[in-house]
């Protein structure tokens, strides 16, 4: 992962989600996915729900087997040190060719070399629009 002193905070985020939906869906391993994208200490709390490392992993497989697009809009994000505040819709395709749309307000810890180290997110599916566009 590039650091995120090497990029802007929008950036980052893009590339960041981008890497481990690529990685995910690609077929790399999900432990070395888990390895290149998070810390071994990594604490995600989602609408409330806590996921370590073990929950964060067994969310990949499902990822992997599904997703056949996706496409992340970063409308803000900034950043002080490793920290990062973001605000991004996260567009997906699965195989089952149904699309969704999610918003997520983002605040994370990212380690010197790109990893993430804890977050905190607060997510909606939002409705569809005749606006959306494809996911890649």
């Amino acid at each position: 992962m590039k650091a995120l002193a090497d990029t802007t905070p929008e950036q980052f985020i893009e590339d960041f989600f981008d890497s481990l939906t690529a990685h995910t869906v690609r077929g790399d391993t999900p432990e070395s996915v888990m390895d290149r994208h998070y810390t071994a200490d990594i604490v995600q709390i989602s609408d409330g729900v806590r996921l370590d490392h073990d929950r964060l992993l067994a969310h990949l497989r499902p990822v992997h087997r599904n997703v056949t697009g996706w496409r992340f809009d970063v409308q803000d994000a900034v950043a002080s040190g490793g920290r990062i505040a973001a605000r991004l819709t996260i567009h997906a395709r699965t195989r089952k060719g149904g699309e969704t749309a999610t918003e997520v307000h983002l605040f994370a810890e990212f380690t010197d070399d790109g990893r993430m180290r804890r977050s905190h997110q607060l997510t909606r599916v939002l409705p569809p629009s005749a606006e959306a566009t494809e996911p890649a």
